[in-house]
């Protein structure tokens, strides 16, 4: 993990191009509020990355507990804020819509705690195995674990479908795993271990026992109708609660234009990045329009958003 560069966020200034873009009325809050909550850490941090980040050593042996929070909402440079959260903004707004913003929020709150639980483990066990103490001390920030149980989620409920890694098809509920091996295989720094700490989360939400612990706390806490029934958020406000069914879907389709998540993701970085072309080329002397991105490099900017955990 590198510590922050100084100088222009240009990172900062394309995510909040595209917030502007999606418009924040179509923002469910849950989503919107997360966003924000990494913005302000990034631009007034609770800690120094060093401080914030999560290690075994630092947790277990220097009992520093608040890093299990901290280093979630903490992001290495404002390239590793802009990927997560275009990623989390189209993560959000289907799941959201299609869960309600209270359990999203739950989930959100849940997954936060455990990829960082998961990544505590794992990184003992390997320690263990491999004989090897430099697990121990291996810090990581971000908010990549997290998207990753968001994406198990999100394909779970449609695993005979197809998406794109890298311009290659592969099903979707076998997505999270090969963008797993990709993005260690052209960033051999990123935080492998982080990421396969988010893929768990999200089987043991899917089909481990996650969920069912959460339905059980949140019933004894009178919150049971979360899971069950949804806030309905349509980019005009909230329209009372009604069952998950095609309706959702429906209002979903039409807001993303038919695209799955994989294409929306796409689109967004393209628009963010051409439109930054656009805005250089203002007042130069440069005629004609300007170059848009390829397939290749928009797919080789995604993978970057998971360079870092």
């Amino acid at each position: 993990m590198r510590p922050r560069q100084r100088g222009v966020n240009l990172g900062l200034f394309l995510l909040l191009s595209q917030l502007f873009q999606v418009g924040f009325d179509n923002i469910p809050p849950a989503t919107l509020i997360t966003m924000g909550l990494n913005i302000y850490l990034f631009l007034s941090p609770i800690k120094p990355l060093m401080d914030a980040c999560i290690s075994v050593d630092k947790i277990w042996n220097g009992q520093d507990w608040g890093r299990l929070l901290y280093s979630v909402f903490h992001h290495a440079d404002d390239w590793h804020l802009y990927f997560n959260m275009v990623s989390l903004l189209y993560k959000g707004i289907n799941l959201e819509e299609r869960l309600g913003t209270r359990w999203f929020a739950y989930i959100l709150s849940v997954f936060s705690a455990m990829t960082g639980v998961v990544y505590l483990v794992l990184e003992m066990l390997l320690a263990e195995v491999m004989k090897d103490n430099s697990y121990k001390f291996q810090c990581a920030v971000g908010f990549s674990g997290v998207l990753f149980a968001l994406k198990v989620v999100n394909n779970y409920d449609s695993p005979g479908t197809t998406t794109y890694v890298m311009g290659f098809p592969v099903q979707k509920q076998y997505a999270c795993w090969a963008e797993l091996v990709v993005i260690h295989l052209i960033a051999p720094g990123s935080s492998f271990v982080g990421h396969l700490s988010g893929i768990l989360v999200g089987l043991l939400y899917t089909k481990g026992p996650l969920k069912n612990l959460m339905e059980a706390c949140a019933d004894g806490f009178s919150l049971g109708s979360f899971s069950r029934r949804q806030t309905r958020f349509d980019g005009q406000g909230y329209s009372g609660y009604h069952d998950v069914g095609d309706d959702a879907s429906n209002h979903r389709t039409s807001y993303t234009g038919g695209m799955t998540e994989e294409q929306q993701l796409e689109e967004a970085i393209r628009a963010s990045l051409n439109n930054y072309v656009v805005h250089n080329n203002r007042g130069s002397d440069t005629f004609g329009r300007p170059g848009r991105l390829s397939d290749d490099e928009i797919r080789q900017r995604r993978i970057y958003r998971f360079a870092k955990r």
